[in-house]
């Protein structure tokens, strides 16, 4: 059950010459650093320009470092990249980014990552639920405002070895549009495009209507007015 949008914009597609758009990317080889999110990533970026991804190019899935290695010796063509792996690449000056979905029009417009739970679990425990949304978007605010105080807590943590990354990391990502941004039109983007590449059997409007409860949301966006 989604529950509310995340943050915008944290994967890009890096590539080496002669790539210089998303249709370049036929015939060539792409590694998916991200998991799933990557693969879906790249799938509807092809599909908004008229690409196939499962004929159009050969997709290389490894763990995020191993495709970083892979795409660094040039062994493949293109990278799908997420954080802090992307600040890397950049500090490196290794390849260059075709799109960024922190910037580039459309994917800048909808959210790449959302917040969902268990439909059982929601539906059973809504004080839990909303407890846990009004954290998460919370800390997506100390992100926004306080980058500097997101980047030590992860590098305290050890979810990240650098800070520098890290704070860059905090300072590209928009993690402020939660507010500003209807979770529900990047359901309908999405699940469009990977409805037209099979990847998505459920049409927009069955996976709105059996799949959002906006009702958390709505709730928190006048509880935690800035």
């Amino acid at each position: 059950m989604i529950l509310s949008g995340g943050h915008v914009g944290c994967l890009e597609l890096f590539a080496h010459e002669p790539i210089r758009s998303v249709l370049d990317l036929k015939g060539r080889s792409v590694a998916v650093g991200g998991g799933d999110a990557g693969h879906v990533f790249l799938a509807t970026i092809m599909a908004y320009i008229g690409l196939d991804p499962r004929k159009d190019v050969t997709i290389v899935a490894d763990p995020p470092r191993e495709a970083m290695r892979l795409f660094e010796e040039e062994k493949v063509d293109a990278f799908i990249a997420a954080p802090p792996i992307p600040q890397e690449l950049r500090a490196k000056k290794i390849g260059h980014v075709v799109v960024n979905s922190s910037v580039d029009h459309p994917w800048s417009q909808y959210f790449c990552c959302v917040v969902a739970g268990h439909r059982e679990f929601v539906q059973k425990n809504p004080v839990a639920t909303k407890r846990a949304l009004r954290a998460i978007l919370k800390g997506a605010d100390i992100c926004a405002l306080e980058p500097e105080r997101a980047a030590r807590s992860l590098v305290n943590q050890g979810l990240a070895q650098r800070y520098d990354y890290a704070l860059q990391t905090m300072k590209d990502v928009p993690y402020g549009r939660w507010r500003e941004y209807d979770p529900e039109d990047t359901v309908r983007f999405y699940a469009l495009r990977l409805h037209e590449v099979g990847m998505l059997k459920s049409t927009p409007q069955k996976l709105i209507a059996q799949g959002t409860d906006w009702s958390f949301l709505n709730e928190l966006k006048k509880e935690l007015k800035e």
